[in-house]
């Protein structure tokens, strides 16, 4: 296994965890709060702790070092696209906060609603491109190791 490709791979796990444990965090303290009242989207923040906690759960089982985490890149890919779709419907929610265009993101280190509802968009975005750029580390080992393989006769060699 390329060295280059477990690094990057590492790192990219660990970011992984961490976007998650951030967006776990904040979407929990939420749920926490105004858990209880029936105006605000709860399926919405559930489904972003439920994506949130996969995330945790397969980051930490794939950031133990064996040549298969690498090639698990589809199942990476599709972790990024619920990622994708957490982050959109926490934008989408957005308009009923009454925090201003989703643009503004001055507030995003405040320690006020708006800037936990920012933050955790922010850091859904974040682990969606994490996850995309993992499974993109994957599919380039997944096909280097399958060209560097095939043998001057176009037959695989068994490595």
């Amino acid at each position: 296994m390329p060295v280059v490709s477990r690094v990057v791979s590492i790192v990219l796990r660990i970011a992984e965890i961490a976007f998650a444990a951030v967006v776990a965090g904040i979407i929990g303290w939420f749920l926490n709060r105004f858990g209880d009242l029936e105006v605000w989207p709860k399926a919405r923040w559930i489904y972003t702790e439920v994506i949130a906690g996969i995330s945790i759960l397969f980051g930490l089982i794939w950031l133990i070092p064996f040549s298969a985490g690498l090639l698990l890149w589809p199942l990476d890919l599709l972790i990024s696209f619920a990622w994708f779709a957490a982050f959109g419907v926490l934008v989408d929610a957005n308009d009923r906060l009454n925090c201003g265009s989703i643009w503004t993101w001055g507030v995003i280190t405040d320690n006020t609603f708006c800037g936990r509802w920012r933050a955790a968009q922010a850091f859904s975005f974040l682990s969606a491109i994490v996850w995309i750029a993992s499974a993109l580390v994957g599919m380039w080992f997944t096909f280097r190791v399958r060209r560097h393989t095939t043998d001057t006769y176009g037959t695989r060699s068994r490595v």
